[in-house]
């Protein structure tokens, strides 16, 4: 049994809440590079130029890459051999939160009572946290600040089996279609197929954590993956919606089986600033 202390989680979530939000990923800005060489509009060229002109400032001078520094999701990986101790692993991970963000000059988005008075928390927590058992004696953190524009563009489907493959190419270019420039593109296309509704947003989201631009390990999910992915970048939304050949930067699909009578889709957009870190413990 390894005990992991709540003070290093603390401190670790709080660096990974400046980390994210200060320093976009190199996968990120190497198909930003790729679409800039690629992109034949020039409206749509001027703006991968000052998006990857943008991550580079930010880096530098430890500036938010985006001013909605997000709602904190974390994904934590929890070996079964692993012991918290020093106080509650939820608590701990927002205390992080409060810490990070404060000390960091991030923008604090949260607020209470969401139908009514809409009160900021003031230290933009609670963080949204999805926890898996697994085997081991170790603690994964995996931060993703997910920013409104993108987060309200999020689309769940019930489809028909009937429906089938096309069906999900189909929903998810439309998914695209109708968010427009809303997301900030180009965005990165999470999809969650299959389970249930809940198991199928929250596979969407993680398919986001995946390294930019990787297919899926199943050759039949690839092929779907890229199928839909020169479906939306035939659209001509293009960067920041004002047109071109690059609305998104890749399109990842995670599978999961499902009932005889149910085929849920669901899509996660994400924006360019597509930030997430991850800490083992």
């Amino acid at each position: 049994m390894k005990s992991i202390n709540l003070r290093l989680i603390r401190s670790t979530v709080a660096s990974l809440c400046q980390e994210a939000n200060y320093n976009l990923g190199e996968d990120v800005i190497i198909l930003l590079k790729k679409a800039l060489r690629k992109e034949t509009s020039p409206q749509g060229k001027e703006v991968l130029s000052q998006l990857i002109k943008n991550a580079a400032i930010a880096g530098q001078e430890k500036l938010p890459l985006c001013q909605d520094c997000g709602t904190v999701l974390i994904f934590v990986e929890l070996g079964q051999d692993v012991h918290i101790v020093g106080g509650n692993l939820i608590e701990g991970l927002n205390d992080g939160i409060r810490e990070g963000y404060r000390q960091g000059h991030l923008r604090m988005s949260m607020v209470a009572q969401p139908f009514t008075s809409r009160i900021n928390t003031g230290d933009n927590t609670p963080a949204v946290v999805h926890t898996k058992i697994v085997p081991g004696d170790s603690l994964s953190i995996t931060l993703l600040p997910k920013g409104a524009g993108s987060e309200n563009m999020s689309r769940l489907a019930m489809l028909k089996p009937a429906q089938g493959r096309q069906g999900i190419v189909d929903f998810v270019i439309e998914a695209v279609e109708q968010a427009g420039s809303n997301p900030c593109p180009p965005i990165i296309v999470g999809v969650g197929i299959g389970g249930t509704a809940d198991k199928a947003m929250v596979m969407a989201k993680e398919a986001l954590l995946r390294k930019t631009g990787t297919n899926h390990h199943d050759k039949e999910v690839a092929q779907l993956e890229n199928e839909i992915l020169s479906g939306i970048n035939a659209l001509g939304i293009g960067p920041a919606g004002l047109g071109g050949r690059t609305t998104a930067l890749a399109v990842h699909a995670e599978v999961f089986p499902c009932h005889i009578a149910s085929l849920p889709v669901a899509v996660a957009l994400q924006c360019h600033s597509a930030r997430h870190k991850n800490a083992t413990l």
